[in-house]
């Protein structure tokens, strides 16, 4: 169905069918990392310009290695040892660097159609379950830190506020904090409606003498590849 503008008949390629294919991998490269930036509410311009470029950047690699299949793996051990030597990132970030060395495979073989239609497809799929409440369950969790004193027992103190204002919550952390004479409890809360977070704030300071509350989402791991 789909057929590769490089010829089969020969290992080389010429300089005109590698412009092509090297062209339409920047293009497909800028389009998803347009549409990754569409879908995060925080990226870094270096990873993002690290999807637009990979794509050509594989693409050349297959060039060199054309009709080699030891230089093949070759190339794939030294794309291992890149991706342990960098800094670990979220699914998202692993998913989108297979995103864009798998439009530079099918460049680099030619298959510019198939590269064209899979980024097309995929990058709609991945549009559609990132804004859509595909899986988005637990995005309602939201991080609650509240200090006490010393003197009050913390395993139930908060039971019948949470009872009131959230569909669930748990104790993550007990940490002592001013030279062991207060302590910081950390929870993870559901709200039953985010707009009681002040009435549920205030309930709690009431009962820890007005000492530190932290409530915000839940920290991400958000880290540069």
């Amino acid at each position: 169905m789909f057929t590769s503008i490089i010829s089969n008949s020969s290992d080389s390629i010429t300089f005109t069918t590698a412009m092509i294919c090297l062209a339409a991998a920047l293009v497909l490269g800028l389009v998803f990392s347009a549409v990754y930036m569409y879908c995060s509410e925080r990226f870094t311009k270096n990873f993002v310009v690290t999807l637009a470029l990979l794509p050509a950047m594989v693409a050349t690699v297959i060039f060199m290695t054309n009709g080699s299949l030891g230089s093949a793996v070759a190339v794939a051990g030294a794309f291992s040892l890149v991706r342990f030597r960098s800094v670990p990132g979220t699914s998202r970030e692993i998913l989108s660097i297979f995103f864009a060395m798998t439009i530079g495979l099918a460049c680099g073989m030619g298959q510019l159609a198939f590269a064209a239609v899979f980024t097309v497809l995929l990058s709609g799929c991945f549009v559609l379950l990132m804004k859509s409440s595909y899986a988005g369950k637990g995005n309602g969790e939201r991080s609650l830190r509240v200090t006490i004193p010393e003197n009050l027992d913390y395993t139930e103190i908060f039971d019948d506020i949470f009872i009131k204002y959230t569909t669930g919550s748990r104790l993550e952390r007990v940490k002592t904090v001013g030279l062991g004479s207060m302590y910081e409890l950390s929870y993870m809360i559901t709200m039953k409606n985010e707009k009681d977070q002040k009435a549920m704030l205030d309930e709690i300071r009431a009962r820890n003498g007005n000492l530190s509350v932290v409530y915000g989402r839940v920290a991400e791991n958000v880290q540069e590849l």
